[in-house]
């Protein structure tokens, strides 16, 4: 990913910290820069700061599962769908019911 645009998204970010979709827009910028720790950081305050904020949960539930935070991921979908339904965002709650269905070894398909 191009260092110029996480540059630019710290420097807007500098501005507006605490926007969320500076702070999502950062998360997966790290995220896809392979610098988990950073992502991490940034989706763990999306959650705690602005949890309506219903993109966060799936990115965020997969990284605990990347990192071998199961449980964490395990809550994250919950509270993702929790969320989701709250606000009537049907697609982000089939996405949060499918990998929590996963997650839980409940995606088993018919023989």
């Amino acid at each position: 990913m191009s260092s110029n645009r996480l540059e630019k998204l710290l420097d807007f970010i500098k501005n507006e910290p605490n926007d969320p979709f500076l702070k999502y827009a950062l998360a997966t910028e790290y995220l896809a820069m392979n610098m988990q720790d950073k992502a991490l950081a940034y989706f763990e305050d999306l959650v705690k700061n602005h949890e309506d904020y219903v993109g966060t949960y799936y990115h965020l539930g997969k990284l605990y599962e990347n990192i071998n935070r199961k449980v964490d991921a395990e809550r994250t979908y919950e509270k993702g769908m929790q969320v989701a339904r709250k606000a009537n965002d049907r697609h982000a709650l089939s996405e949060l019911q499918g990998v929590y269905n996963a997650i839980m070894g409940l995606d088993y398909e018919d023989d």
